[in-house]
């Protein structure tokens, strides 16, 4: 069997670009309702995730997180991703189901009118940025809430959070 010719950067020039952090940061907690949820934000180095975008972000949220936010199947926490990338804002949603599945929506939209993201019809799991942010909640999830010798602890999981640059 013929194997493939390899990657390069003369074959894919995006790989050629070279990597530039971005700053994943915590931006606040936020209650929606009986929701409790971590806001962060990603954007280039050198300023923040558009106060503008953070809110349409915490908008779609409010529109699309399951009620009751409590119930047998969920705990009424979760965390949301205001991503202000160069050409397009992104608010991503997430909230904590059956013990461990992540559940998520995506809005995309302009750059230029955050307040116009639109649920993504079909979203990718995330980017290295993103991802960066849901290993960190992934893994606080695993040792504060399912395998915390004391018992779940909701609190210390909402108290946790990530700032970084990736």
């Amino acid at each position: 069997m013929d194997m493939p010719p390899p990657v390069t950067a003369a074959s894919h020039p995006r790989l050629a670009v070279p990597h530039r952090p971005r700053e994943l940061r915590f931006i606040r907690h936020q209650e929606l309702g009986d929701w409790r949820l971590k806001v962060y934000g990603i954007a280039p180095a050198g300023r923040p995730a558009r106060e503008a975008l953070v809110a349409a972000t915490l908008a779609r949220a409010e529109q699309v997180l399951p009620r009751p936010a409590v119930a047998a199947e969920r705990y009424g926490v979760g965390f949301v991703i205001a991503h202000d990338a160069p050409s397009i804002s992104i608010g991503l949603v997430y909230w904590w189901q059956d013990e461990n599945e992540l559940h998520q929506r995506s809005f995309v939209g302009p750059h230029d009118d955050p307040a116009a993201i639109a649920k993504l019809a079909d979203p990718a799991a995330g980017c290295v940025w993103e991802l960066g942010i849901i290993d960190f909640e992934r893994r606080m999830w695993l040792q504060d809430v399912l395998a915390n010798p004391g018992g779940p602890d909701l609190a210390r999981y909402l108290e946790r959070r990530l700032d970084a640059d990736v």
